[in-house]
């Protein structure tokens, strides 16, 4: 799970086991405490954004820490935070190939810091999704 600020920025989660509404919700808080309030969260229309862990989260309040934007069913090119995907997978970790879990999340994790110090690639996959901000 994954999320990209305008400027660049760029936070992403990652979980051995299938990411869930709780994961959702840890993230956002995360994002809330890393980036403060006024926060807009535009995100697809996964499953886990929908659950009961999300809704609880936000009419416990969360709902004044974020303002969350759902993209249209189905819409990767809408969403620039496929563009990260993409880079991690097809430039940062070209031609990987790792013996086991570990060593795919190590790969991960240092694809992730160099893709962090190329901020103007982050920020063009917000053009890539057509957004002009």
């Amino acid at each position: 799970m994954g999320a990209i600020t305008p400027d660049g920025q760029l936070s992403v989660l990652t979980r051995d086991e299938s990411l869930t509404g709780r994961e959702s919700v840890f993230l956002l808080k995360q994002l809330h405490r890393q980036f403060g309030t006024n926060l807009l969260v535009i995100w697809d229309g996964g499953s886990i954004h929908k659950g009961e862990e999300v809704r609880t989260f936000l009419a416990d309040g969360g709902a004044r820490l974020v303002w969350l934007e759902r993209l249209p069913g189905y819409a990767p090119d809408l969403n620039p935070t496929e563009g990260v995907w993409n880079l991690l997978k097809q430039v940062e970790m070209r031609n990987l190939c790792c013996l086991n879990f570990d060593e795919l999340r190590h790969e991960l994790d240092l694809a992730v810091a160099r893709l962090r110090h190329k901020p103007h690639l982050i920020r063009a996959c917000f053009a890539g999704a057509g957004l002009d901000l």
